[in-house]
């Protein structure tokens, strides 16, 4: 097939080799490809493997139209081939090792396009971590869009990482900084983000080590970013308003054009339903074991992708859980525990077997919007987040590390849709907790402020809402007005 003639405008997507930047991006793609964009989307090899792996064989054929390639990481090979990748030498392999594999790989596309097989690239869609993306733009002409996965505050928070530096807020002096009263030193001089303390901000701003990998990338990130890059959201304006106008001061093309698993529900896309993105294998009978709970009973514990803990707090949580006497559906990865495996006693499972199930993952949106889902014990991540009050589940947040504090901060202070628990939290605070969510007036408030938000966030994602506006502004006036490097 010759795509000379029609010349679609061709995306190409690479998100953060993470689930948490996998999810949205993945989500993102499909809108471009629902409105009439070729699209080539960019896993790792490690991350292809994956999902081959999760999915079956055929789950990467994708479409004529919606292509996966993939990259080297430059990372060794891991003994365990499902777990995710270490955040620190995954950020340092973005810096050293993936600009160039990434050209070789547009030079692949352009090839293709030059003789008439694919549509030759337009733009590319990149995740804010992928840092690499705008020189290889630069290099082919092509436009530079970057995608930020997480709330339009982590982003704010992440371009003051030079003044937290210069004011010696970060790195931590020492270890006793974490616990001695100085995290709650306040940052109030970020717009848009008052009142906030340094235990608010981005957990990577806690490092005691000046050379500390993900400090000096997020250094560099906010010194080196061009003030008019095109910045598309996955919030909406009503949730992060403040925060959004203060972005939209230093950068003029701020597009907020979430929640998108809500925009993809406006559009037919059956034709690509069939392309997944999970990277480990999902347990069905989670959904199935849900239909035997009664409406609004089950607490959903999930702590993300990448959180680890010790099998201290796990037992911790698990116990806790349990002394709740509430059911639950509680997924285990199994790099959940740092320096082992799960493992749970048989008299826990003996205790828990009639009110709990136990899975690997699951398919979260799913679970989620289950009438007999009534909480959520989560990370707060940014995915999870907006899937929980997309949902009109209220949430329990453990905030772990990176963007999860500021999540949380909004989510308990400003939204009042979650109650935070301690980082240390005993078995009697988690039990406390998850009772004062499930059936306290506390938690009944809260699903109401929940149900509320769920509103907001459906009128900006229905024609004539402000995201599914935004949407259409960026394709027409940005995405559809570039001229190809072949023009």
């Amino acid at each position: 097939m010759s795509y000379i003639a029609d010349r679609k405008p061709h995306a190409v997507v690479t998100p953060y080799p993470a689930q948490g930047h996998v999810t949205p991006m993945f989500q993102l793609a499909k809108l471009l490809h629902l409105r009439g964009f070729h699209i080539t989307f960019v896993h790792t090899e490690y991350n292809y493997k994956r999902m081959l792996k999760s999915r079956g064989v055929n789950a990467l054929d994708g479409l004529p139209d919606f292509r996966f390639e993939t990259i080297p990481d430059g990372l060794p090979p891991l003994e365990n081939d499902d777990v995710t990748q270490p955040v620190p030498a995954t950020f340092d392999s973005i810096r050293k090792n993936f600009l160039q594999p990434f050209c070789d790989l547009l030079h692949k596309l352009n090839n293709s396009a030059s003789q008439g097989l694919i549509p030759p690239p337009t733009c590319l869609v990149s995740d804010g971590c992928m840092s690499f993306a705008a020189q290889a733009a630069q290099r082919f002409a092509l436009l530079s869009v970057i995608c930020w996965t997480s709330s339009a505050c982590s982003f704010l928070s992440a371009m003051t990482f030079p003044t937290m530096v210069d004011k010696g807020l970060a790195p931590l002096k020492d270890e006793s900084y974490r616990t001695n009263g100085f995290l709650d030193s306040k940052v109030d001089w970020i717009p848009g983000m008052e009142n906030f303390r340094l235990k608010d901000m981005y957990a990577f701003l806690w490092t005691t080590d000046p050379n500390d990998i993900i400090l000096q990338f997020f250094v560099e990130f906010a010194n080196t970013i061009d003030k008019n890059s095109i910045i598309l959201f996955n919030t909406f304006d009503e949730l992060e308003e403040d925060v959004l106008n203060a972005l939209s001061s230093i950068f003029p093309s701020v597009y907020p054009i979430g929640p998108f698993s809500l925009l993809l529900n406006q559009s037919p896309h059956h034709h690509v339903e069939s392309l997944g993105y999970n990277l480990w294998k999902e347990n069905t009978e989670c959904v199935d074991w849900l239909e035997s709970q009664k409406p609004g009973s089950v607490i959903y514990v999930n702590f993300g992708s990448i959180t680890v803990m010790s099998a201290e707090q796990m037992l911790e949580f698990a116990w806790g859980l349990a002394n709740s006497k509430k059911p639950f559906l509680w997924i285990l990865r199994p790099d959940l525990v740092v320096g082992g495996s799960v493992i749970l006693s048989s008299e826990y499972v003996n205790e828990t077997r009639d009110r709990s199930l136990i899975a690997s993952w699951c398919p979260q949106e799913k679970v989620l919007n289950h009438p007999s889902v009534g909480g959520f014990l989560t990370h707060g991540g940014w995915n999870s987040t907006i899937e929980s009050f997309c949902a009109g589940v209220p949430m329990l947040c453990w905030p772990f590390f990176a963007d999860q504090p500021i999540n949380c901060r909004y989510m308990c202070s400003e939204w009042e849709i979650g109650i935070e628990i301690d980082r240390n939290a005993k078995r009697e605070e988690v039990e406390k907790v998850v009772n004062e969510l499930m059936v306290g007036e506390k938690g009944k408030k809260m699903r109401e402020k929940t149900m509320q938000l769920k509103k907001k966030a459906e009128e900006a994602t229905t024609p004539g809402g402000r995201s599914y506006m935004n949407l259409d502004k960026v394709i027409k006036e940005v995405l559809l007005k570039q001229k190809t490097s072949f023009d």
